[in-house]
């Protein structure tokens, strides 16, 4: 039986002449966890979009939990929880409000909405918090209480895209940790992003390497390193792309004038 949950088939995402995502092709099975990365610029961010139904691909197809993320959107929508790096929650309202409104949304039924609000919170360790304002938060328990409210609807797959920039080391490491716990009991697929080598090393079950819109490495972090004969995740990246994966001297925008000058 095929498990596959998130099958991307040649997509390509180009912006006028120029091409973010070029004919990339992979998938992941149910219950993975899964680390996507890429130096600045890579096609990253752009991918993770056609997958969110937050950008129509140019060509080629994802599915997500078999529905098609462009013709059946709605459905697509259903199966996912994300977590991206700007907050989106409504400051103005209490935690407790910002779920409760999010499972509205999705509709979720009240008597089922209720109690998994609670399980959740307690489970994000923010319930004793639940009726203060989201604008009295610390950047972690806001990140928290986004990891609640993108499970809320009980989503078979969950897309982090950077979820732990600006949040400090202990944070950082209690966010993951709940993750993985996740991942165990509900058997949730994850898909995440980081510029925290380690984060992947640590967390990581399959790792899918991509530069220049082209995927360039898939295996585990320990497949990487053998075939890169090399002894950390970071040096592997580093031979499979030519940088490290926080490269501040590379920012996006020089990458992409580069590629559009080896393109022309």
């Amino acid at each position: 039986m095929n498990d596959t949950i998130i099958s991307v088939d040649h997509l390509t995402k180009k912006f006028n002449d120029f091409t973010a995502v070029n004919d990339i092709s992979f998938s992941v099975e149910k219950g993975e966890i899964v680390a996507f990365l890429g130096p600045n610029g890579a096609g990253k961010t752009t991918t993770i979009k056609m997958l969110t139904t937050l950008l129509v691909p140019t060509s080629g197809a994802v599915l997500l939990n078999g529905s098609d993320v462009v013709t059946h959107q709605e459905d697509a929508r259903r199966t996912f929880g994300i977590v991206f790096q700007d907050p989106s929650l409504d400051d103005e309202l209490t935690a407790w409000e910002n779920l409760e409104f999010h499972g509205v949304l999705y509709g979720v039924p009240k008597n089922i909405r209720r109690p998994r609000i609670e399980e959740l919170m307690k489970f994000v360790e923010l319930w004793d918090r639940r009726n203060a304002l989201v604008k009295t938060f610390s950047g972690g328990m806001k990140r928290r209480l986004e990891i609640a409210r993108g499970l809320l609807h009980h989503p078979k797959i969950f897309f982090l895209d950077e979820p732990t920039i600006g949040l400090d080391p202990q944070t950082r490491n209690a966010m993951w940790d709940y993750v993985i716990d996740l991942n165990k009991k509900e058997q949730i697929t994850i898909f995440f992003t980081t510029h925290y080598i380690e984060e992947a090393e640590k967390v990581a079950e399959r790792i899918i390497v991509i530069d220049y819109g082209k995927i360039v490495a898939t295996g585990t972090p320990d497949e990487l390193k053998t075939r890169t004969q090399t002894n950390t995740l970071e040096e592997a990246f580093l031979k499979y792309t030519g940088h490290a994966i926080r490269d501040e001297d590379a920012s996006a925008s020089d990458r992409m004038r580069l590629r559009r000058r080896m393109h022309h």
